[in-house]
């Protein structure tokens, strides 16, 4: 049989091209989504939330998400932006603020639903294992599913944090404690992951470094100097933040939403504005004067 060369045309291309645009983009795991997404056909038309954290290099995001026929619908969400607001006014990344971020998505999400007095979630925490138990006489608890997108599901992630914190909020969500900090393989330490829950690993290592390396120390935790927090201070924080978050979980409008009408007109007057053609010709002709007056060159080029 004589040698047939594969001529790889656009039509080839086009038959064995990835499919989705996000597949391609690295963005979104189809086959995670779909498990996540697909609702049995006997719900009939009833919402399959999701928990969905994302981390970036800044901010821990945790939404409470549902999705429709065409795209996705927010029924909250809480970000660890806001945390300032409850007296965590560092370390916005770490394991103790993925906890709080996803206990106030949990409040929040059960105030906006009038359940946050039925499900008071776990208020004395002790990092043991908790979950929501339905009321005999009042509604069935808010279910949702843990979303952590393209994340590896590694044990101590910072997504686990979030999701305890939505647990201990009153979210009636499956988990496992295989993945939370303090699993040896067979049981999990719950003192340690109340050590996390509270920023006792951030308190050991400022501790550690103040002792050994004083440079290191104040150029990793330069932020929490400015702000005048020690290490032993810790844990009273952030038990203070969550007492706050259960008190008023509730969304404040941003500060440009608070903002006058006049105050919003200065912002808009900033804008660079089209310039016409006229304008953009006399522009050019008044730096080509300037030029030459700079270099003594009056009478032009």
């Amino acid at each position: 049989m004589a040698f047939i060369k594969l001529q790889k045309t656009k039509a080839y291309f086009k038959r064995f091209q990835t499919k989705f645009r996000r597949r391609r983009e690295g963005k979104t795991d189809y086959y995670q989504r779909k498990r996540l997404v697909a609702q049995a056909k006997n719900k009939y038309a009833t919402p399959k939330y999701r928990l969905v954290v994302r981390i970036t290099n800044k901010t821990v995001i945790c939404q409470i998400v549902s999705s429709k026929i065409v795209g996705d619908a927010v029924l909250a969400a809480a970000y660890s932006s806001e945390l300032p607001r409850y007296g965590i006014k560092c370390g916005l990344t770490n394991w103790a603020a993925a906890y709080a971020t996803g206990l106030l998505v949990a409040r929040r999400t059960l105030n906006k639903l009038k359940l946050d007095t039925a499900y008071a979630g776990n208020d004395d925490v002790t990092g043991e294992y908790y979950a929501v138990e339905a009321n005999e006489e009042g509604p069935r608890p808010f279910r949702a599913f843990l979303d952590i997108g393209l994340r590896r599901a590694t044990t101590g992630h910072r997504v686990f944090g979030c999701l305890k914190g939505a647990v201990d909020g009153g979210l009636n969500i499956p988990y496992s404690e295989k993945r939370f900090p303090g699993w040896d393989g067979k049981e999990l330490d719950a003192e340690l992951l109340r050590s996390y829950i509270f920023g006792g690993h951030v308190q050991e290592y400022m501790e550690y470094l103040q002792e050994d390396d004083e440079d290191t120390f104040r150029k990793q935790f330069s932020t929490f100097i400015a702000a005048g927090v020690e290490p032993d201070a810790l844990e009273e924080i952030y038990e203070n933040a969550h007492e706050a978050i259960r008190a008023d979980p509730a969304a404040k409008p941003s500060a440009r939403k608070q903002l006058t009408a006049e105050q919003k007109q200065k912002l808009r007057a900033y804008k660079c504005t089209r310039l016409s053609h006229a304008q953009r010709k006399a522009r050019i002709q008044a730096k080509i004067a300037k030029f030459n007056k700079r270099t003594g060159l009056e009478g032009g080029l």
